[in-house]
């Protein structure tokens, strides 16, 4: 058990995740995911716990926020990771639309800017589709970003398990996933991933979040919802660990 008493880590894929299912928008659903005053007291509750956190080395740390949300949402992460010592930044682009390709073209001449300045990798970490475009800058950046942290993020299917879905049409979803998926198998991310999934997770589904194919992932269970992953004690705590543990290149 652990001091939070629910997080269990998985290393490698889960042989007994299910596969991907729709997520239908239902009242229950979305209740369900409305708790973000229980998650901010919970976390309140947990600050000395948090205090105990390992320290950083300066290194720059990127946050990247979900879909339709904006910098803003990332930011209390972004206080507690410069308190233990990181040089934590948000992406810098305001709300994310969800034109991963452009952000992600955006952001890469950012990071090799960052990783220059500060001489050494950075590490990048993402929330749900923020998620997506953190692994796209690892793929794209293999020398200058060393590692990758997500929290809800859907690895396989693109929108077609998530709450989105209905937002695009089946044709696109299909194509996307087909895209997604064949870039997974031909150019799987090397650096180490940290990958935090909830099976409470009412926007998306939480098998999707299950990385069968980079080679070097660890897969971390937690207890929250999906809105609730940003201001979940047992999330920062899987973040600071995961970014003092990682090999540092410079």
């Amino acid at each position: 058990m652990t001091w939070l008493g629910r997080r269990h880590t998985h290393h490698g894929a889960l042989p007994e995740a299910p596969a991907p299912a729709e997520m239908p928008r239902t009242l229950r659903a979305m209740l369900a995911e409305s708790t973000g005053a229980l998650e901010v007291a919970r976390l309140l509750s947990w600050m000395p716990w948090l205090a105990r956190a390992p320290r950083g080395d300066g290194q720059v740390v990127v946050l990247v926020p979900g879909f339709q949300t904006p910098d803003l949402v990332m930011d209390p992460l972004m206080r507690f990771l410069r308190l233990l010592g990181y040089e934590a930044r948000t992406w810098g682009r305001g709300f994310n639309r969800g034109r991963v390709e452009q952000d992600v073209a955006a952001m890469v001449p950012r990071i090799e800017q960052w990783a220059t300045e500060s001489g050494r990798p950075v590490a990048v970490v993402g929330w749900s589709l923020g998620g997506v475009i953190s692994r796209e800058l690892a793929r794209e950046l293999p020398d200058e970003v060393d590692q990758v942290v997500t929290y809800g993020t859907p690895v396989v299917g693109g929108p077609s398990y998530t709450a989105a879905a209905s937002l695009y049409p089946p044709e696109v979803r299909a194509r996307v996933a087909a895209q997604s998926a064949q870039r997974e198998r031909d150019m799987p991310v090397q650096q180490p991933i940290t990958a935090i999934f909830t099976r409470a997770d009412g926007i998306v589904s939480w098998s999707a979040c299950i990385d069968r194919t980079s080679p070097r992932v660890r897969h971390v269970e937690v207890g929250s919802t999906h809105m609730g992953l940003g201001m979940d004690p047992e999330v920062w705590w899987v973040v600071a660990k995961a970014l003092a543990q990682a090999p540092r290149r410079r």
